[in-house]
């Protein structure tokens, strides 16, 4: 795959009749088809029927779909975001939310950034963005940093593929709450905790309470850093 059209090596033609699609409006309209019918749905056909276009005529623009859906992700993760915080762990946690609210508006998004691919300028500055939050003076190594924001980034992959899937808090507990009503007993531990989570709240709480349990245990490994030093 050729990540030209990533990191704008593509150069426009001087010449000739003025191209009658752009790649913005050809990537907007893939991730309109992703946002409604899946990554699936997204196909070079589909998108050129779409425009009112043939299949052949988008191919003056990009090779295939491996760099539409490429350039798919650059266009729905937007820029990187400029953190407000100061302090490490407050900007770490706008990072993540920030991320989190980008799977939710393109669900598809999840499936699109795994496994091996080429990246673009937007996804890597998000990298960028969330390391430079967290600070070479953190005492982390290197590779400490990258896994820390691997941890980050997977968290809010993790819940928003299952919120896309619709596997919220209160379907799970509805489902489980049914089987337990039949067989609670064998399972005293799960019935406790569903009852006490019934009369108490803090249902759908699992992206929030997941971060900060992650930052909590940063924290304590860069506050370990910092005494050695």
């Amino acid at each position: 795959m050729s990540v030209e059209f990533l990191w704008g090596g593509r150069a426009r033609p001087t010449r000739g009749p003025k191209p009658a699609l752009s790649l913005e409006r050809i990537t907007d309209v893939a991730i309109a088809v992703a946002d409604a019918e899946g990554l699936a749905a997204v196909s070079m056909q589909r998108v050129a029927a779409e425009l009112g276009k043939t299949k052949m005529s988008l191919y003056r623009y990009l090779p295939g779909k491996a760099e539409l859906v490429a350039l798919m992700i650059e266009r729905a993760i937007g820029e990187p975001p400029v953190l407000r915080a100061d302090a490490w762990r407050a900007a770490l946690t706008e990072w993540s939310e920030l991320l989190f609210a980008a799977y939710l508006r393109h669900p598809w998004s999840v499936d699109a950034t795994v496994g091996r691919r080429p990246l673009g300028p937007r996804e890597l500055g998000w990298m960028e963005c969330a390391l430079a939050a967290l600070g070479a003076g953190s005492g982390l190594t290197g590779a400490e940093r990258l896994d820390a924001i691997a941890v980050l980034a997977g968290h809010a992959r993790m819940l928003a593929q299952q919120s896309a899937a619709r596997l919220d808090e209160d379907e799970m507990n509805a489902a489980m709450a049914e089987v337990l009503t039949l067989h609670g007993a064998r399972f005293p531990q799960l019935t406790a905790a569903m009852r006490e989570t019934a009369a108490e709240g803090g249902q759908n709480q699992a992206f929030t309470f997941g971060l900060d349990r992650i930052l909590d245990g940063l924290e304590i490994l860069i506050d370990r850093r910092r005494a050695r030093s």
